[in-house]
């Protein structure tokens, strides 16, 4: 396996990891809210939301699963599925999905592109990286859901995760700290796909 070519990079992110982690967790549970599903389901929702893009960069970057050698994050996953679990969604699934998923977008695609980078990959595929951490396990909850794909919507989605995973490596080749480079990234994502969901905001589409 290959080892961090800058040690201790990924090590300094392990909060936004793990926010992201949390937050995505959290959206997986709220559909199976939504759902009206059983608690093993729910647990299910949250861990498969949570760990599923990372899984899959882990896998591609040549990195240790990050999910398999610790406890805390399925315990993350599992946490945030009971918090859903006895929390009335009523009144604030519908916008509290949309905000948590927001949230874990950009965590995850900062992170995302992070670590990738921490394990020597080159700064386009990184940003690749970045992008498919945040996006993958959004993706794999709507399919097991049986609901539209975020990716499917015409509001910003995976373009807020390219602009927060191209601004932390853009700003990283330019020189800036690392949570400098994370926290501008996090607002800029964050900031875009605020936009969307607030205001509609959307790029044009092919029109033939």
């Amino acid at each position: 396996m290959a080892a961090p070519i800058v040690p201790g990079f990924t090590d300094a992110l392990l909060v936004l990891d793990y926010f992201g982690i949390a937050v995505f967790a959290v959206s997986g549970a709220l559909v199976a809210a939504e759902r009206r599903l059983d608690f093993v389901t729910f647990v299910f929702f949250a861990a498969v939301t949570g760990v599923g893009g990372g899984t899959l960069r882990d896998l591609l970057i040549g990195a240790p699963v990050f999910w398999v050698r610790n406890n805390a994050t399925l315990v993350i996953c599992i946490a945030a599925a009971v918090a859903v679990w006895f929390l009335s969604t009523r009144r604030i699934a519908g916008s509290a999905l949309a905000w948590f998923d927001a949230a874990g977008l950009v965590a995850y695609a900062t992170y995302g592109s992070a670590k990738a980078m921490g394990y020597g990959v080159s700064p386009v595929p990184a940003f690749a990286m970045g992008v498919l951490t945040a996006c993958f396990g959004g993706i794999v909850r709507d399919v097991l859901a049986g609901q539209p794909s975020i990716l499917m919507r015409r509001d910003l989605y995976v373009t807020a995760a390219a602009l927060s995973a191209a601004s932390f490596v853009g700003l990283k080749l330019a020189g800036a700290p690392l949570w400098v480079a994370a926290g501008i990234a996090v607002c800029a994502g964050l900031a875009l796909r605020a936009g969307a969901i607030l205001r509609g905001w959307s790029l044009p589409v092919y029109k033939d």
